[in-house]
């Protein structure tokens, strides 16, 4: 008999409906269910920008009712301009190496 493992419930029940207006999206009226279309449709820029506002913004425990790691690791040399001050803890939950930000051509080539 194999058991799962336990997962905490999402911060907020709304986010299981499609028609919930999600607490980490304050800046704009897009709902679970779009959210979800935008995370999975689109050309990879735009699936970064809303990838990343996503875990830039809401509860870590919330952010896999979105997306998957591999999904964010498949993302993440887009994404990661998004992440602002996340950027690290991603890094570090993810197993990935931390880059520079900005990147050095972005500063002159330094």
């Amino acid at each position: 008999m194999t058991h799962d493992p336990p997962f905490l419930p999402p911060t907020d029940a709304g986010l299981l409906r499609p028609d919930t207006r999600p607490y980490f999206r304050w800046w704009t009226e897009v709902t679970v269910g779009e959210l979800r279309r935008l995370l999975r449709e689109g050309d990879e820029e735009s699936r970064a920008y809303w990838m990343g506002a996503l875990l830039r913004e809401a509860n870590t425990r919330d952010v896999w009712l979105f997306v998957t790691p591999d999904e964010v690791r498949g993302l993440w040399p887009r994404l990661i301009r998004h992440l602002g001050r996340s950027r690290d803890m991603w890094c570090w939950l993810l197993g990935l190496e931390g880059s520079p930000w900005p990147p050095a051509e972005a500063r002159g080539g330094a």
